[in-house]
């Protein structure tokens, strides 16, 4: 097996509500936020290379939006979907498997483009990995949830044919070095592969801990539709996390791709960061 990161670009998001509830007079010490108190975090994907398969976990936002769309969130940055694949020489015909961890627009988004007017699948040989929990909630959505599911990048992976789903079960297996971790805070069934990699657990942590600087417990998103049960679920993971010396492969963070943790007076805190490359 062979892991590599795909940086597919930046973006941007305001600060109060990527921190919640603590004030910004403490989470900017860490993610400095600009005039308009948003704050610059990154989309970065994980290719697995295992055996016959080439397994891309989530795409970033993709770029079948329209300007006004785009413009509220700032895309910026040099890497892009394409040509992190390229620079590990694969490109999106070689992707057998998309997995994607949940289906808001900034982990699901490259999973459809728009060509000569028509949505379609942006992987042509690939399936695409959901749950059927998680699929249910993401197209009758809430009010609340309902901006961050968009159609456009949902319902033509159903009609492709090409949707495939995981059992909502705790530690069901994707692959023979890959199970699945369910959490339920950020939104309902998210999905978080855990690898066994080089003698190493890693872990890829999507929304549940978006960053380094989310690692104190009160740090909950306000996007999460649960916090107290984002706050069990992280609390839960983190002191297991600090015991086995797992490695999380962190999605949003703008500077690191990966990091451990360990036990403190003041509970779970960062240990290292590190790149993924270095393991």
């Amino acid at each position: 097996m062979n892991l590599h990161t795909i940086d597919t670009g930046f973006f941007k998001l305001d600060g109060g509500a990527m921190f919640g509830v603590v004030p910004k007079t403490i989470w900017q010490k860490t993610t400095p936020a600009d005039e308009n108190n948003l704050c610059t975090w990154a989309m970065r994907c994980l290719l697995i290379e295992d055996g016959d398969r080439l397994i891309l976990i989530d795409n970033g936002i993709g770029g079948k939006q329209d300007a006004k769309f785009m413009g509220h969130y700032y895309l910026h940055g040099d890497a892009t979907l394409d040509s992190s694949l390229a620079a590990k020489g694969f490109s999106r015909d070689d992707i057998t498997d998309v997995f994607l961890t949940h289906l808001h627009f900034d982990h699901c988004g490259g999973s459809i483009v728009r060509k000569n007017g028509l949505l379609q699948p942006a992987f042509k040989n690939a399936l695409f990995w959901s749950n059927e929990k998680h699929w249910d909630w993401a197209i009758h959505p809430n009010a609340r949830e309902k901006a961050s599911f968009l159609k456009e990048n949902i319902m033509p992976i159903q009609e492709s044919g090409q949707l495939r789903f995981i059992p909502d079960q705790e530690g069901v297996h994707f692959r023979e070095d890959i199970n699945i971790r369910f959490a339920y805070g950020h939104t309902d069934a998210m999905m978080l592969p855990q690898i066994q990699y080089k003698g190493k657990t890693i872990v890829y942590m999507a929304d549940l801990l978006p960053s380094v600087a989310h690692i104190p417990l009160p740090y909950v998103m306000g996007y999460d539709m649960f916090p107290m049960q984002t706050l069990k679920e992280k609390q839960a993971f983190l002191e297991e996390a600090a015991e086995k010396e797992y490695i999380l492969y962190l999605e949003h963070d703008a500077v690191h791709e990966c990091c451990t943790v360990k036990q403190t007076e003041k509970g779970v805190r960062l240990d290292q960061t590190f790149d993924l490359a270095h393991l």
